[in-house]
């Protein structure tokens, strides 16, 4: 009758008081936790029921122990529901595009920790009520592991990198990014041990967590996906740099896939041996088309310049031999 009138209690006036707020995470755990305090509750009236029932001492004690047992179950398995709804409410409010790859190996890792943890609490308790000594025990876990840790050190520190990818998300899944090492791809999974990045040749590069955490990263499309190119190009020295900044510039202006902002810059950036060194730079908004927008910009630059009569001279080199006495 009790664990009735609590279950109605809750439902009733449970549901009334979670309306009250914006987010549906109380409303889950109530109805995760429910039938819990249910079942709760009925084991705690037997228990004190057997407590106090003029049973022989050791029937007392059988009974009462397994009883407890039992609640200890019921309680860390009320605990377990409303910290699994809480993880996956955390997880799920932090989802982007990419959040369903994420959770996909976000959730039950969570789930298993949090169990670990919740089953060697209640172990725990269960030893001390039946008198056991726990010191050994505790003792005896922790050697273990700590062997298991230095026998798994590398694919510890691979998971644990992962979970601070996953949680502090320098990048995506679909962002483009570029490594340490130069090479340029698109993220394509984010795992606990590696994450897959396909590059730009079509190749999936498989590289460890705890490499990318060690490591620069560039994101090239957050904050923004707006991308700079640059073009070095040069001209004769007998050519009028002013006009030759125009032409680059009417250029860049003219293909669609240049963005207004930034507006495009050239510059006269150094005397070289035969030429004079100018830069064009470019932005597009996506940075997959950098190297078609590079394309398109360099053939109407030569075209351009053939129409302009700009020259962009060969490289000279001029030898004088000295003639022997």
């Amino acid at each position: 009758m009790l664990a009735q009138l609590a279950c109605l209690v809750l439902e009733k006036w449970g549901k009334r008081l979670t309306s009250f707020t914006s987010s549906d995470l109380d409303d889950r755990i109530l109805q995760r936790v429910t039938p819990h305090v249910s079942r709760l509750l009925i084991m705690l009236g037997f228990y004190l029921a057997i407590r106090s029932l003029p049973l022989h001492e050791r029937m007392v004690t059988l009974f009462s122990g397994a009883l407890f047992v039992l609640l200890v179950y019921i309680v860390f398995n009320l605990i377990y529901n409303a910290l699994d709804e809480l993880l996956r409410w955390y997880i799920a409010s932090r989802q982007d595009s990419s959040g369903a790859l994420i959770s996909r190996h976000m959730i039950p890792i969570a789930e298993k920790v949090a169990m670990l943890f919740l089953m060697g609490a209640a172990l725990i308790i269960i030893l001390k009520h039946f008198n056991y000594d726990i010191f050994s025990l505790v003792t005896a876990l922790g050697i273990g592991s700590l062997a298991i840790g230095m026998a798994a050190k590398d694919t510890l520190a691979h998971m644990i990198s992962g979970f601070t990818l996953m949680l502090d998300r320098p990048f995506h899944i679909g962002d483009r990014i570029k490594l340490a090492g130069g090479q340029v791809g698109d993220v394509i999974d984010i795992g606990l041990r590696s994450t897959k990045i396909q590059a730009l040749d079509s190749t999936v590069m498989v590289i460890p967590n705890s490499d990318l955490c060690n490591s620069t990263v560039i994101n090239m499309v957050r904050p923004t996906s707006i991308t700079q190119g640059r073009i070095t190009v040069g001209v004769g020295y007998g050519s009028d740099v002013e006009r030759v900044k125009e032409v680059l510039l009417e250029i860049a202006r003219a293909n669609p896939e240049v963005v207004a902002e930034p507006l495009p810059q050239a510059l006269f950036t150094a005397f070289g041996e035969s030429a004079l060194t100018m830069l064009l730079l470019f932005w597009v908004s996506d940075p997959a088309r950098i190297g078609l927008v590079t394309d398109q910009l360099n053939c109407a630059i030569i075209r351009r310049f053939r129409e302009e009569g700009i020259e962009i001279p060969f490289p000279i080199r001029t030898v004088i031999m000295e003639k022997a006495d």
